[in-house]
C-alpha cells in the first residue's frame, strides 16, 4: 500500500477551485500526492461556442471526432495549465500530463459511445519518477484505446485507475455534496463495498452518484485502503477528507470501524 493520495478534482474554473488548490499544496508538503482533474462543464462551453452539438448516454458524453479535438484541447490545453500554474503559483512543483504521456493509461473503447474510453490499466513509471522526484503531477483524462486512438475518459473512472495502479491509501473525489445519503436522507460516513453495492441495489444510491460510487469501489485494492467522496467547497476540503472520518463518506472495502 502506498502513502501516495489520489485527488480528483471537478473541472470548474480556476477562480472555483482556488481554496482547495491551496489544500491540495498543503497536503503534497506532507504526502505525495497525484491530481486527477474533469473539465466536462468547461468542455461543453467550448462545445457550443463552436455549434457542436453534446449528447450524454448513462452520464458520459458521447464524443464523436469533432468533439474528442476540443476536448482534448480544453483537458489537456485550457483547465491543465489553469491547475498547473495555480499550483506553482503556491510554491508547488507541479506537472502537466494526460493519461496519453508515457501510455499512462491503458484503456480500452467504450461501445456505442464514440472516441470514449475506459481505464483498464496503468503503466505507473511516469508517476513513479515524479513522486519521487517531489512533483506533483496533475492528469487530464484522456487515453489510447486499444488501437492507439485518442479518447475521452470519465474522470472518476481515470482517478480509479490511477489510485488502483498506485496501490494509494487514500483517493479523495471532490464533489458537489457532502457524502453518500441513506434512505433515510442523512449523509453516511462510513461504508463497506457490499453496504454500497447493497444501496445502489435497492436505489438508494441513484443517478449521477452511481458512478462516483463506482470509481470509488474500483479505487480500493486491498484492506486498509479508502476512498472518500466529500464536499470540494468546504474549507479545507482534501486535509480534512484524509484525516477526519466524520469528514464526508469514506468508503472501505472490508468492516468499518
Amino acid at each position: 500500500m502506498s502513502e501516495v493520495v489520489v485527488v480528483k478534482l471537478g473541472g470548474t474554473t480556476i477562480a472555483e477551485q482556488r481554496s482547495v488548490l491551496g489544500d491540495v499544496a498543503d497536503v503534497s508538503r506532507r504526502r505525495p500526492v497525484v491530481l486527477v482533474h474533469g473539465g466536462g462543464r468547461r468542455i461543453t462551453e467550448w462545445l457550443d461556442r463552436l455549434g457542436v452539438p453534446t449528447r450524454f448516454e448513462g452520464g458520459l458524453r458521447v464524443t464523436d471526432p469533432a468533439a474528442i479535438e476540443v476536448a482534448t484541447a480544453v483537458l489537456r490545453g485550457v483547465v491543465n495549465s489553469e491547475l498547473v500554474a495555480g499550483l506553482q503559483d503556491l510554491g508547488v512543483d507541479a506537472v502537466g500530463l494526460s493519461g496519453v504521456d508515457g501510455g499512462m493509461l491503458v484503456a480500452e473503447r467504450v461501445a456505442g459511445m464514440g472516441l470514449v474510453a475506459r481505464v483498464v490499466g496503468l503503466q505507473r513509471d511516469l508517476l513513479d519518477s515524479l513522486l519521487v522526484a517531489g512533483r506533483v503531477p496533475v492528469v487530464a483524462p484522456l487515453a489510447r484505446d486499444e488501437r492507439g486512438v485518442v479518447c475521452n475518459v470519465n474522470a472518476d473512472d481515470a482517478t480509479a485507475g490511477i489510485a488502483a495502479g498506485l496501490g494509494a491509501r487514500q483517493t479523495v473525489f471532490m464533489t458537489d455534496v457532502d457524502g453518500i445519503r441513506g434512505a433515510d436522507g442523512t449523509r453516511i460516513r462510513e461504508i463497506t463495498a457490499a453496504e454500497a453495492e447493497g444501496l445502489i441495489a435497492r436505489g438508494v444510491i441513484s443517478g449521477g452518484m452511481i458512478p462516483k460510487v463506482r470509481a470509488a469501489l474500483a479505487a480500493l485494492t486491498v484492506h486498509g485502503t479508502e476512498a472518500v467522496i466529500a464536499d470540494g467547497a468546504a474549507d479545507g476540503a482534501v486535509s480534512r477528507a484524509i484525516a477526519d472520518p466524520s469528514f464526508g463518506t469514506h468508503v472501505r472495502r472490508g468492516a468499518v470501524g
